[in-house]
């Protein structure tokens, strides 16, 4: 089953996005900040995370980086879903190694399902041999 990690401070949100995860057969996860976030990465092991940047304990920033700097956990798919809209954030996530970027506030959270979804079979496809 795939395992959906939520990391989100707005309980309304959170709740929103997993009751559409959950209607669509995936098992959610849900941490309050990032700290928790990254607890539960480390012992829970997501499919894919849903990562927010203004939170507290530790912004989202943070935690992507402390992902992606332990083996352990560092291929996990990150999309960070957030309201900051600038492209100062958006370049500083993907160069840290999240694989998408998605303003809440432009997405209903069914298209972020579809993309999670998209995204999700993307990464357990087959290599393409090479040529």
């Amino acid at each position: 089953m795939i395992k959906v990690l939520i990391v989100e401070d707005d309980v309304l949100i959170s709740r929103m996005y997993q009751k559409v995860f959950e209607s669509e057969g995936y098992e959610v996860l849900m941490a309050g900040n990032g700290q928790e976030g990254l607890d539960m990465a480390r012992t829970k092991a997501p499919t894919i995370i849903l990562l927010d940047i203004m939170m507290p304990k530790m912004n989202g920033m943070q935690m992507l980086e402390q992902i992606k700097a332990d083996p352990k956990i560092a291929k996990i798919p990150v999309i960070v879903l957030t309201n900051l809209s600038g492209t100062t954030d958006a370049e500083r996530a993907l160069k840290l190694g999240a694989v998408k970027y998605i303003v809440k506030s432009e997405h209903k959270p069914k298209d972020v399902f579809d993309m999670v979804k998209g995204i999700l079979a993307a990464s357990t496809r087959d290599e393409i041999p090479e040529a």
